[in-house]
């Protein structure tokens, strides 16, 4: 045991950690079997560990992010169950129709308790906007505001919203722009919800996977659903959105994704999170939108979800008296590992997420301008008579 104990602490040693340090980003090792166990599986074994109450850390955000910076996962591979994991998903299409509602039901059908005791009051399961504002709710208008005017949004538009959560956008978009919503999701939890909130407004909220959807429309947005399709489905996804994009239209995709392209996720992370995620690269994006799509605009909200996981954190830390009845110990600290991991990620700029402006080839160019005095600058180009009346 105490070879192994020599290895993590030289390991950890060298991205920043000190094992029972005094730095807040240092771990205490609460139990010896710790070391193994990591050097054995990798991520997994460390989150698992943290689970079960091995170690624990002031701010798991910044040791994951010291971790990451120190390429620490290239020094541990884990073992054959990675390797495994990640044949699997080069061979089979694991987000095929008939597994796509695996993740609804293992982590979206959670409870909307446990979601929106953390979450903003328009129920964003994605980043906020906190451009001039500390505060989440008011960061997630921000960003709701910011995907509508990134589109170019008018009265009378007819949207899509590809997996759109508990309904936050379309309701958002029916209420404040005055137009039409199809939203399309599998999570039953989810649409029961959409449902509700949205009554009596111009939304209509239809249980089918993506590959179902017909139709057309003006406008297509699509936040924080692209985690879920897979590298097999990304040319299927973007035909989709393709087929329904009106001559002229625009599409927004919101994603997390990774700087290097890859076919499977974190060990840990598909275990106890999202099961058959994963994250694209912008080659991997690029390469599905290939003569479908122009990419007019990336923009990187990298440093935004940060903010919002360590503003989820810590209202999910004050929320977990109530929610302690329904969710054991074991369970808040996998929430706990799973959002501060996510931050330290981004903190470590391991992950980013790109809201990526995309048109049908020949359309007028968008404007993609960014923050409040954008803000005005596209409520006036989008009429000018300059352009015709059209976004610019």
């Amino acid at each position: 045991m105490q070879k192994y104990r020599k290895i993590i602490e030289q390991l950890f040693l060298e991205t920043g950690v000190r094992i029972n340090g005094p730095g807040l980003w240092d771990i205490q090792v609460r139990d010896e079997r710790f070391y193994a166990r990591v050097l054995k599986d990798g991520s997994l074994g460390l989150g698992e560990s943290y689970m079960e109450g091995w170690w624990d850390c002031l701010r798991i955000d910044e040791f994951i992010c010291r971790l990451l910076k120190g390429n620490l996962e290239d020094k541990i591979r884990g073992n054959l169950r990675t390797l495994l994991l990640y044949l699997s998903a080069r061979i089979f299409n694991r987000q095929s129709p008939a597994r796509a509602g695996i993740v609804a039901r293992r982590h979206y059908d959670l409870g909307n308790d446990l979601f929106f005791s953390f979450l903003d009051p328009n129920n964003q399961y994605s980043c906020g906007y906190f451009q001039g504002t500390d505060d989440l709710t008011e960061a997630q208008r921000k960003k709701l505001d910011l995907i509508c005017r990134k589109i170019a949004l008018q009265p009378g538009d007819r949207v899509l919203d590809i997996g759109c959560g508990w309904g936050g956008f379309a309701r958002y978009a029916a209420e404040q722009y005055g137009c039409t919503v199809t939203a399309v999701n599998i999570s039953e939890e989810q649409i029961r919800f959409a449902r509700n909130s949205c009554e009596n407004l111009p939304v209509k909220i239809l249980h089918e996977d993506y590959r179902q959807i017909r139709g057309s429309f003006d406008k297509i947005v699509s936040v924080g659903m692209f985690e879920h399709v897979g590298k097999k489905n990304y040319r299927t996804f973007m035909k989709v959105a393709h087929r329904c994009l009106k001559e002229g239209g625009i599409f927004l995709l919101h994603t997390i994704g990774g700087n290097v392209s890859r076919v499977n996720c974190d060990p840990w992370m598909n275990r106890y999170i999202f099961p058959n995620g994963m994250l694209p690269s912008i080659a991997q994006i690029a390469k599905a939108a290939e003569n479908l799509f122009v990419i007019e605009d990336i923009h990187n909200l990298f440093p935004h979800y940060e903010k919002t996981l360590l503003a989820w954190n810590d209202r999910f830390q004050k929320a977990w008296a109530r929610l302690a009845g329904r969710y054991d110990e074991t369970f808040k600290r996998m929430w706990e590992y799973y959002l501060l991991s996510c931050a330290g990620a981004f903190c470590a700029r391991h992950i980013q997420v790109w809201q990526i402006v995309m048109t049908k080839a020949g359309a007028v160019q968008p404007l993609c301008r960014f923050g409040e005095e954008g803000a005005n600058a596209w409520r006036s180009e989008t009429t000018s008579e300059e352009n015709g009346g059209q976004y610019a």
